[in-house]
């Protein structure tokens, strides 16, 4: 039992970062219909950026560990969502008028210059988060030494989703965003300035996918460039699993495959986790082809 309750912590735990990842992919075709195949790229940066921070400018040797790595978490979101707002301003908002197609397109070549950008700046290999910043503790839950680490990561998790919820549902600017996914025409005619609001929504994810960066460089201690790939390609089947649109949708479908890959990694073979889980996928998509919570449209709203 003791094992079991491990490999779920694991797996929520990963399944957060997969939920904070989703939340872009499903932003952002909750208002444009659009993939952000660059999403999972900005992730990376986000885990590329807290690294230089805590070491090249030594944020990690001049605070104590807990108020650099807060720090540096609020300063990447920040820094990240940035840098989503320039890519929707230089990428996407040109090609906005111009089909589906061509904004895919360009999707794909963002996450081919990011990619390779990492590559060059930072070079091929694997970096390592420092020990020292990584909490090494453990909580008594239910009578089981659980990681603190593997806690800390899902609290975390947890609190930004929630956030974002209580956002989307208790403001005004959350109901703008409601509405501009609905029908962009009849935003307008409300008076909401829709550019705006698409650029919110290019703030609000990356930020999100450059916190889940740090989350990954603390929690396994290393990090590469091709890891917006994988973790990306996780997020956006979360994003499908849940419901692709559906904001709740993502964060359930996150934290349903983080803990389908733990238990495939337990009890088959860490080799046949990602079978097991797109085996998962499939079964649900066949029951339910809109995902578990189903994707939001005007009709069903």
């Amino acid at each position: 039992m003791e094992f079991f309750v491990q490999q779920l912590l694991n797996g929520l735990a990963v399944g957060g970062i997969y939920a904070l990842v989703a939340l872009g992919y499903t932003m952002v075709y909750g208002v444009l219909k659009l993939i952000n195949f660059a999403h999972g790229d900005l992730f990376a940066v986000g885990a590329y950026l807290g690294l230089t921070l805590l070491v090249s400018c030594h944020l990690g040797q001049t605070l104590p560990p807990f108020f650099a790595v807060l720090l540096v978490f609020v300063l990447v979101a920040l820094m990240v969502a940035l840098v989503g707002y320039l890519l929707e301003r230089v990428a996407y908002r040109p090609l906005r008028s111009a089909g589906r197609l061509s904004a895919v397109v360009s999707a794909l070549g963002a996450s081919i210059f990011f990619e390779n950008a990492l590559m060059l700046i930072y070079g091929a290999r694997v970096f390592v988060y420092p020990d020292f910043l990584r909490p090494d503790f453990t909580v008594s839950l239910f009578g089981y030494q659980i990681p603190g680490m593997r806690l800390l990561v899902i609290a975390v998790s947890v609190v930004l989703m929630i956030a974002l919820q209580v956002f989307m549902l208790r403001t005004k600017v959350g109901a703008a965003m409601r509405a501009v996914a609905i029908d962009q025409g009849a935003a307008r005619l409300m008076g909401i300035n829709v550019n705006r609001i698409i650029s919110l929504v290019f703030l609000i994810g990356p930020g999100l996918g450059g916190a889940a960066g740090i989350l990954v460089g603390i929690y396994y201690g290393q990090i590469d460039f091709l890891m917006g790939w994988s973790y990306g390609l996780k997020a956006f089947t979360a994003a499908i699993l849940g419901g692709i649109g559906n904001i709740p949708g993502a964060m359930v479908g996150g934290l349903l495959l983080g803990v389908v890959e733990a238990m495939a990694s337990a009890y088959f073979a860490v080799a046949w986790k990602d079978a097991v889980a797109f085996f998962v996928l499939i079964l649900i998509l066949i029951v339910r082809p809109t995902g578990l919570l189903g994707e939001r449209t005007a009709d069903k709203l």
